[in-house]
């Protein structure tokens, strides 16, 4: 699902809409157009294996060692 984060220009509030297309956002707050859309950031966390094509530990190249454990 299309899920964007914006910042109201106007009155500084944080959200997020649902959006389809190049529906005109309006801020839940004060109702003004005048936002931005917001870098959205992609987090994984709670995987005991790590995520395809990283590694495991921060010090070596394997996938564990005696140093991240």
């Amino acid at each position: 699902m299309p899920i964007y984060e914006y910042k109201c220009n106007s009155c500084g509030e944080d959200f997020e809409k649902l959006v389809f297309g190049n529906k005109e956002v309006s801020c839940p707050k004060c109702s003004s157009t005048k936002v931005k859309k917001k870098l959205s950031v992609f987090c994984a966390t709670g995987t005991e294996k790590p995520l395809a094509g990283t590694s495991g530990c921060t010090s070596c190249s394997k996938t564990t060692c005696s140093s991240c454990r």
